[in-house]
């Protein structure tokens, strides 16, 4: 893991970047002031299992347990390699409506608020929101996903499949920045 932050702080100087900037307007505007900002919280939605490895953008997942893809953030670009690397079904939390599918593999949207889920009711697959708001427990919400997940992968369709998202959204990591 440290290899791989290492090449990131060299792969964003190489492009002008840096890793303590926050280069998208929607996380900014969501409250987010740097991209390591945004990455503690991503880490902290893994919980507390170990991790048990870190892959290379793309690389095929052989393993069971915590396994650490290395990918942008960039959503199309990230969903990308982790189907790439095996994943069958996705499941994509988004604070501010990431409005995108990702076939060939079925992405699961969960709405981190309440406000999220109730603007985007067609798009939002589950909402996380009421564990904040009170309405639900950890474990409530990690049965619903993992029912969701269950069903998704035994044929029912996401709302993104729904909405017929993901035609467009295969999207290898290009040449460049990408974070």
């Amino acid at each position: 893991m440290l290899e791989r932050i290492r090449w990131w702080e060299s792969y964003t100087a190489m492009n002008g970047g840096s890793m303590d900037n926050n280069p998208s307007p929607g996380n900014k505007a969501g409250g987010l002031t740097t991209i390591l900002e945004k990455s503690l919280g991503a880490v902290a939605k893994a919980g507390s299992t170990p991790l048990r490895d870190v892959l290379a953008y793309g690389q095929r997942i052989d393993g069971k347990g915590l396994v650490f893809m290395d990918t942008p953030g960039y959503d199309p670009v990230s969903a990308t390699g982790q189907i790439a690397g095996g994943a069958q079904v996705l499941v994509f939390t988004t604070g501010r409506g990431s409005a995108f599918g990702s076939k060939p593999a079925p992405t699961i949207k969960v709405a981190t608020n309440d406000a999220l889920y109730q603007a985007m009711p067609d798009d939002m697959d589950l909402n996380a929101g009421d564990v904040v708001s009170g309405g639900a427990s950890l474990q409530e919400k990690g049965r619903e996903i993992l029912e969701m997940v269950i069903a998704t992968a035994s044929g029912q369709a996401t709302k993104s499949e729904l909405l017929g998202l993901g035609d467009n959204e295969f999207l290898p990591w290009q040449i460049g920045a990408v974070m």
